[in-house]
């Protein structure tokens, strides 16, 4: 593929690989002509972004009118969406960035998109101003009021490891021996997961249908390797635990 270029020669005009005819800047008033560029920069974006696009409708119809054994599949199609979605909020953010005036905008009155449920916690950051004294010289302001904004903040899943240590006392005056607190019952005795990492992992199969192949990823980013066969051990477990007082129920 020959590569697009964009310059100026020296008669005056701007030579795109792209455009004909070349452009007369001499026809352009002076104080325009150093936007020209940006303008055929910002053309360029768009033409990529209406490619991109287009290649992701065609994808949508295939789906959608395409032949039965053509067509995709439910968990394929809801990708297909959300790429074309990505691909049309980036449209709008590039559009807003470069559309933006250079003056500040005056400040109108911002509103949260949807309802924050009252019951998830809130974690204030106050961000005061550098120097509360009043410029005439009259002492320290007072607050009168405040704006609050509230953002919906994830905070990623945190692998961590619980040890627990149960000591052993003995007496040194006799032998009767030692004593020691009895182990937790566990649904895997032995095994690597607590309760919640079970949890986690069956609500992400049949919750949110995320296949074992892609939940044994998400740890591996934190170097830890669960292959895909530990965790449909994990899922057989829990679903079948060992009853108490049957073998593989700890004594406690």
């Amino acid at each position: 593929m020959d590569e697009k270029r964009s310059n100026t020669d020296a008669s005056g005009y701007i030579d795109d690989m792209s455009v004909a005819p070349l452009i007369d800047l001499s026809a352009i008033p002076e104080s325009q002509r150093a936007a020209v560029p940006a303008v055929l920069h910002e053309r360029e974006a768009l033409r990529e972004i209406n490619r991109r696009l287009e290649h992701l409708i065609a994808e949508l119809n295939q789906a959608v009118h395409g032949k039965r054994s053509e067509k995709l599949r439910d968990d394929e199609r809801q990708l297909a969406f959300e790429d074309l979605e990505a691909a049309i909020a980036e449209a709008k953010a590039r559009r807003d960035v470069q559309a933006a005036p250079r003056t500040p905008p005056r400040k109108v009155a911002r509103h949260n998109r949807g309802h924050l449920p009252e019951s998830l916690p809130r974690f204030e950051q106050v961000i005061e101003p550098d120097s509360l004294l009043c410029p005439c010289g009259c002492g320290e302001m007072h607050r009168i009021g405040e704006d609050r904004t509230e953002w919906l903040d994830i905070v990623p899943a945190q692998l961590r490891i619980i040890v627990t240590i149960r000591p052993k006392s003995a007496c040194r005056r006799c032998a009767e021996g030692a004593t020691q607190a009895a182990a937790s019952a566990h649904l895997t005795e032995g095994g690597l997961p607590t309760e919640g990492a079970l949890a986690h992992v069956l609500v992400s199969e049949y919750a949110d249908h995320l296949p074992l192949y892609r939940q044994s990823q998400i740890p591996a980013r934190a170097g830890i390797e669960l292959h895909r066969s530990t965790l449909a051990d994990w899922i057989g477990t829990a679903a079948f635990p060992p009853a108490p007082g049957s073998i593989g129920w700890p004594n406690t």
